[in-house]
C-alpha cells in the first residue's frame, strides 16, 4: 500500500515539473521586429457623379468651357401646353320648318275623334235635326265653343243642302274648308323676335304653373337656336324653387346663357338684368320666364305688371306669349281672360295637345282673346314644340 502511494506522488511531481518547463519556454520567445516602412493604404473608391457609373473614375481627357459647343438658341424648345378644358357638347335642335307636318301623325292619333265623328255623321243619307244636334255635341265636347260651333253647323247645313249627293271625299273637303274658316288662315302667327330698330327682341312668357310654362320657354329657346338666333334666358320665376334650375338646364343644352337671382327674390330685377345682359352680349332674343302661381291671386298679377313695366325701361316687349294647357278646356279660357287684363297678350302657346281629343280649344281661345295661336306642344320631347300651321292642324283633325 505504501508503495502505491509513493508511486502516485512521484508521478504528480514529474508532471508538475514538465508543465513549468513548457510555460517558461513560451515566456522567453522574442516578439517580431517592428516594421521598417509605412504600409500602403488603398483609398476607398470615389463617389460616382450624376450620370457616371458606380466605379472609380478613370483618367480621361477633359475640355474647357471654350471648347464645348453650346446651343445658339435657334433650336426649338419644347413647352408643355396647358390642358385644354373639355368643351360641352351642345344639342342640335331639329329645324322648325315643317315641324308640325312631321308631328302630324302624333297629333292625328289624339285628335281624330273630332274629325272622324263629324265625317261619320255627315255621311248619313238623311241629315235630320237629331243628326245636326249630334254634330253640335261633338263640337262642344271638343271645346270649340258655343258661338264657333253654331257658325260651323250653319255653314255645313247650307253647303250640304246645295251639294246634294255627297261622296266621302266631298264631305272631307267641305269639312276642311269650314274648319279652316274658324281656325283662321289670315292671322299673323310669327313669333316676333326681330325688331327692326334694335337688339335684342324681348319675349315674356306668362301662364299658370302646371301648364308647362318653364318647359315651353326652354323649348322656345331651342326653336330660336334652330333658326340661327342667339338667346339669353331670364329666370324670373323666383317663387318656384326648381324653376331657375330647370330653365338653366334647358339653356345649357343649346348654349344659351341664363340670368337668375336668389330664391324668392324680386322677379322684376331678374327680368331687368336679363335684358341688360342680353344687350351687352349682343344676342338676338331675350326670353323671360315669369312666375305662375294661381291666377286668382291679385299679388301675382301685380308682380306680373311690375315685370312688364321694369322690362320696358329698356325697350318695349315684342311678344307676350300666354301658355295654356289644352286639356283644361274652358278653365283655360278663364285664365286667358285674367292674364289679358294685366298684360297685352300677343300670342298663345297650347301645350299637351297630344293627350286630348279637344283640339277645338284652338278656335275657342283665339275667338276669346282675338290673338292667334302661335305655337303648340305635342309631347314631352325637346323638339315637340312646333309653330302652329292651320292647314296641317286641320288635316290632322279630320285625317286622310
Amino acid at each position: 500500500m505504501e508503495t502505491v502511494i509513493l508511486a502516485v506522488v512521484i508521478a504528480v511531481v514529474v508532471l508538475g515539473a514538465l508543465g513549468g518547463l513548457v510555460v517558461g519556454s513560451r515566456r522567453k520567445k522574442p516578439l517580431p521586429p517592428p516594421p521598417t516602412s509605412v504600409p500602403d493604404i488603398t483609398a476607398p473608391p470615389a463617389e460616382p457623379h450624376v450620370g457616371d457609373e458606380a466605379e472609380t473614375p478613370r483618367d480621361e481627357a477633359r475640355r474647357t468651357i471654350e471648347e464645348v459647343d453650346l446651343p445658339d438658341g435657334s433650336a426649338p424648345v419644347a413647352v408643355e401646353e396647358p390642358p385644354v378644358p373639355d368643351v360641352p357638347v351642345l344639342d342640335v335642335p331639329e329645324p322648325t320648318a315643317g315641324r308640325l307636318v312631321r308631328l302630324r301623325s302624333r297629333l292625328s292619333r289624339s285628335q281624330n275623334a273630332l274629325g272622324k265623328g263629324l265625317l261619320t255623321l255627315l255621311s248619313r243619307e238623311h241629315l235630320d235635326e237629331d243628326t245636326w244636334e249630334e254634330i253640335e255635341d261633338i263640337l262642344l265636347t271638343a271645346d270649340v265653343g258655343v258661338a264657333p260651333t253654331q257658325e260651323l253647323v250653319d255653314g255645313l247645313r247650307a253647303r250640304v243642302k246645295v251639294l246634294g249627293t255627297r261622296t266621302p271625299q266631298e264631305l272631307r273637303t267641305l269639312l276642311r274648308e269650314e274648319l279652316l274658316k274658324l281656325v283662321g288662315t289670315d292671322m299673323d302667327r310669327t313669333v316676333r323676335t326681330e325688331p327692326e330698330d334694335r337688339k335684342p327682341g324681348i319675349v315674356m312668357v306668362v301662364g299658370v304653373n302646371g301648364t308647362g310654362k318653364t318647359t315651353t320657354t326652354g323649348k322656345l329657346a331651342r326653336v330660336l337656336v334652330a333658326d340661327g338666333r342667339t338667346v339669353v334666358l331670364g329666370a324670373a320665376d323666383t317663387f318656384r324653387a326648381a324653376a331657375a334650375d330647370q330653365l338653366q338646364t334647358w339653356g345649357e343644352r343649346v348654349g344659351a346663357h341664363t340670368v337668375r337671382g336668389p330664391e324668392a327674390g324680386d322677379p322684376a330685377s331678374v327680368a331687368f338684368d336679363a335684358v341688360k345682359e342680353g344687350k351687352e352680349m349682343g344676342v338676338d332674343v331675350v326670353l323671360i320666364d315669369t312666375a305662375g302661381r294661381l291666377h286668382t291671386k291679385t299679388g301675382l298679377m301685380d308682380e306680373l305688371g311690375k315685370v312688364k313695366r321694369v322690362v320696358e325701361k329698356h325697350a318695349p316687349l315684342d311678344e307676350v306669349l300666354l301658355v295654356l294647357d289644352a286639356t283644361t278646356g274652358q278653365n283655360g279660357l278663364v285664365q286667358a281672360r285674367v292674364f289679358a287684363e294685366v298684360v297685352d297678350i300677343t300670342g298663345i302657346v297650347l301645350t299637351k295637345l297630344d293627350g286630348t281629343a279637344k283640339g277645338g280649344i284652338v278656335i275657342a281661345v283665339q275667338r276669346e282673346l282675338g290673338v292667334p295661336v302661335k305655337l303648340i306642344g305635342l309631347g314631352e320631347g325637346a323638339d315637340d314644340l312646333a309653330p302652329f300651321e292651320p292647314e296641317a292642324f286641320v288635316d290632322a283633325l279630320i285625317g286622310d
